[in-house]
């Protein structure tokens, strides 16, 4: 694990301090990399590369990078892990090849020089952002691992090509100008963060994934997919498993085995998250399982209870006989992080729960320097409580014969408080006091009348067309759809696939791996996410939709897997996921510092906000009458962001 970066200035013969432009941007990435760092330079192909290391496999100068393949003809940076390098090093030794050490680094150079890119990249498993620089050919290609793990940011301006695993790296060598894109700023908007394909800066892009970008000395940009998810979707269901239930679940824990035990080859300590959730669990149960000692597990618990999942993960922990360690922190533990996030984060970031990741990075980082976490279960096996929501709506919206949307404006007659009044003195069991903005939520969902409409709203915290009427610098972006959209529609997806493919396509990306990679790598930490294996994502569109969600519940292979593990009163209970009290926080402990950045005149000056909207949702939020938090939170991480990096 690491962070790269370089720049190529292909049609210049003067290109001034090449190599120091490079060293800053490395140093700007030492986060990602505090065991060392190197850049590379051929001044006479105007090309710098750099990168900072994380060392995890061969630990000896053997595997420092800049690499050079052994025929000369390679240069590559490369971040991530490939978790089949011994496999494919045994294929390659029959080459004869001198090898200088014992780094998945040289397997994977090895391989582009002796099969090519396009049947390497068909081999690898793993996670991974490379360049490679072609000194025969003078190309310089960008590959982007397929399900987006790894990030990777390029931008083209001025004859220059640069590229880094982080934008701070690119204006620490000024070769990225801030103008700040419309469209990616209507998208934070929208979701509360920055798709793949576009960065906030308008110079500037993250390459997608399962992308390749090839460019030629000519400045020729070729953008090309060596893997797509729509076309796992198809497959999975034209091959759709053909046995019966038993034998799915047990080719599906071999395959997670395989996928779990693959990731835990490293020459420095790991360790594993652990929630106490289904995810998690079943990672640490599988890790366990091929483990000869007690695998080292980490979570961290909150005062407040509705947030504390450190009990359970305690009681998973001791079942499965873990060496466990969990850390209780305070308010002041999670509020001093804020003012770090739009560091860590250096396009805006809306998700809270990168508090919580962070903290537990910290505290694994301690003991460990590679940790497997348990993410990404709930794309591919169902397992988001949306979906049901999503579902159970679109019923309910479709016995509404007519009249849908005199409904839905007649359920937002009453303020949210005044429906938790009411509610209070009902039977309806569960969290009275959230009703109301459940109503609030879902009234104007009723009144849309397609499905796949309703689930991309449902998932929308602002309209950017309401909340910056007039655009950015008078500039109207071209309209944005979510990946996966349009293939949902044409290829008349059931809904709960269509909502599956969306969000493996842009929710997992750029809110969860963005998350959890920004959070660890912050703390020096790498994190391997074993469900994220495209083995695992590609067996999954070919499980039976019954196998991830039936009568109401989620991810139901996976429980059948864990089932074997773990007992069922230690895991079957009401999903809570990792987060903080952001709606008690932003009415108390942060309201100050809250304040204080929405009154920035900048904030409405220079994006077109329309102060008056967001006025009106902080007096609602923080008088009670309404739970703004989550489209508060965004507001306040696009001012961060801007006071920080504009």
């Amino acid at each position: 694990m690491c962070g790269i970066t370089g720049l190529w200035i292909p049609k210049q013969s003067e290109h001034g301090s090449l190599g120091d432009t490079v060293a800053a941007m490395n140093t700007a990435l030492l986060h990602r990399g505090p065991d060392g760092g190197d850049v590379w330079v051929d001044d006479a192909a105007a090309i710098a590369l750099g990168q900072r290391r994380l060392a995890i496999i061969d630990l000896s100068d053997a595997g420092k990078q800049p690499m050079h393949s052994a025929d000369g003809r390679y240069v590559m940076v490369y971040n991530g892990e490939v978790y089949n390098a011994e496999d494919l090093r045994a294929k390659l030794t029959r080459h004869n090849i001198a090898w200088r050490g014992h780094s998945d680094s040289e397997v994977i150079l090895e391989g582009f020089a002796h099969w090519g890119i396009a049947e390497t990249l068909k081999l690898l498993i793993g996670m991974f952002a490379i360049v490679l620089w072609d000194r025969q050919n003078r190309k310089l290609t960008m590959i982007r691992d397929r399900l987006g793990i790894k990030p990777l940011y390029w931008t083209h301006h001025d004859g220059k090509f640069g590229f880094a695993s982080e934008l701070k790296a690119l204006v620490a060598g000024g070769v990225c100008p801030r103008d700040v894109d419309s469209g990616a700023l209507d998208a934070y908007l929208r979701f509360g963060y920055v798709p793949s394909g576009q960065s906030i800066y308008r110079k500037t892009r993250q390459l997608r994934p399962g992308h390749m970008i090839e460019i030629d000395s000519d400045g020729q940009i070729r953008d090309s997919v060596y893997w797509s998810m729509e076309d796992v979707v198809l497959n999975g269901r034209n091959n759709r498993w053909a046995g019966d239930d038993d034998s799915a679940i047990e080719a599906l824990e071999d395959l997670l085995r395989d996928a779990v035990q693959r990731r835990m080859v490293a020459d420095v300590p790991l360790g594993a998250f652990l929630s106490g959730g289904i995810d998690s669990s079943t990672i640490v149960a599988l890790m366990q399982s091929v483990s000869d000692r007690p695998v080292k597990t980490y979570s961290i618990g909150f005062e407040d209870e509705a947030f504390n999942e450190a009990a359970f993960a305690g009681a998973v922990a001791k079942h499965l006989g873990t060496d466990h360690t969990e850390l209780y922190v305070t308010a002041d533990d999670a509020l001093n992080i804020v003012p770090k996030l739009a560091d860590m984060y250096d396009e805006p970031f809306f998700d809270s729960s990168g508090i919580p990741t962070a903290l537990m990075s910290t505290l694994t980082r301690k003991e460990v320097t590679v940790a497997l976490s348990g993410d990404g279960g709930d794309e591919t096996f169902g397992g988001y409580n949306r979906y049901l929501w999503a579902k159970n709506l679109a019923k309910t919206a479709k016995s509404i014969p007519f009249g849908a949307r005199q409904i839905a404006s007649a359920l937002t007659l009453l303020s949210p408080r005044q429906w938790d009044r009411v509610c209070s003195v009902l039977p309806i069991g569960g969290k009275a006091g959230t009703i109301g903005d459940k109503i609030h939520k879902v009234a104007p969902l009723l009144a849309i009348g397609n499905d796949i409409d309703r689930y991309v709203a449902l998932l929308e915290l602002w309209d950017p067309a309401t909340l910056r009427p007039g655009g950015h610098d008078g500039e109207k972006p071209a309209p944005f759809h979510v990946p996966g959209e349009k293939f949902s529609r044409n290829r008349n997806l059931d809904y709960v696939s269509s909502m599956q493919v969306m969000d493996t396509m842009m929710y997992m990306v750029d809110d969860v791996l963005t998350k959890v990679d920004r959070a660890s790598m912050a703390a020096s930490l790498e994190v391997r996410v074993p469900l994220i294996d495209h083995r695992v994502i590609e067996f999954g569109w070919r499980l039976p939709a019954h196998l991830k969600i039936d009568d109401g519940v989620g991810k139901i292979a996976l429980r059948r897997i864990l089932h074997k593990y773990v007992p069922d009163e230690l895991i079957n209970r009401p999903k809570t996921g990792f987060g903080v009290p952001l709606a008690a926080w932003l009415r108390g402990p942060l309201r100050d510092w809250a304040n204080d950045l929405l009154a920035r005149p900048a904030l409405y000056d220079d994006f077109g906000l329309d102060r008056k909207i967001i006025d009106r949702a902080t007096k609602d939020h923080q008088s009670g009458a309404t739970n703004n938090a989550h489209r508060l939170w965004s507001i306040l991480m696009l001012s961060a962001w801007q006071q920080r990096w504009q």
